[in-house]
């Protein structure tokens, strides 16, 4: 069986789980609410505090959607508690990062200024000109801004300039060398 599919999910005081009988899982927190439809031959159910998901078999079909069932609904239980986020730092000479309102202004070395609009669900703070942080409920839709941001200039090998996440690494490259 799944290692990671029998482990239970603990529900923290002040979340609601509900599972419907079309299999959507809702999940109300004090961040906020989040719902997702699981596929219907996997079971949830709720007992008490704790949330258990099952399979019918051991076909694999099911056997793959196991896991990925009970860890989408436990990354919902912790979206609406804590919150995910993503730090992005900017490195590169005149590269730097501004908050406008509701906008993200980015000078990248282009020659115009890249904007990028934050969402309902998805919040950005600029603590330093350097420094994007990317927080919200859902951990997919934070993750897939994070790297759309980061899209817009990527690190590059040589110098190191672009987006990068913080606790990424880029590996050098050592540039041409002069032959004489």
């Amino acid at each position: 069986m799944s290692r990671i599919g029998r482990t239970p999910i603990t529900i923290p005081s002040g979340v609601e789980v509900k599972v419907s009988e079309t299999n959507v899982v809702t999940v109300k927190g004090p961040k906020g609410t989040l719902e997702r439809a699981i596929n219907p031959d996997i079971m949830v159910n709720v007992d008490g505090q704790v949330i258990n998901v099952t399979r019918p078999s051991d076909m694999p079909r099911h056997r793959s959607l196991h896991g990925l069932s009970r860890s989408l609904v436990n990354n919902m239980v912790i979206g609406v508690t804590d919150g995910f986020k993503k730090e992005l730092e900017i490195n590169g000479v005149g590269f730097r990062a501004v908050k406008e309102g509701k906008k993200l202004v980015m000078n990248l070395g282009f020659s115009h200024q890249v904007i990028v609009e934050e969402t309902d669900s998805v919040s950005i703070e600029v603590p330093s000109p350097g420094k994007v942080i990317i927080s919200g409920v859902d951990k997919q839709e934070v993750g897939q801004f994070a790297a759309d941001v980061r899209k817009k200039r990527p690190p590059e090998p040589y110098k190191g300039k672009g987006i990068k996440y913080a606790d990424e690494v880029v590996r050098r490259k050592e540039g041409k060398t002069g032959v004489k």
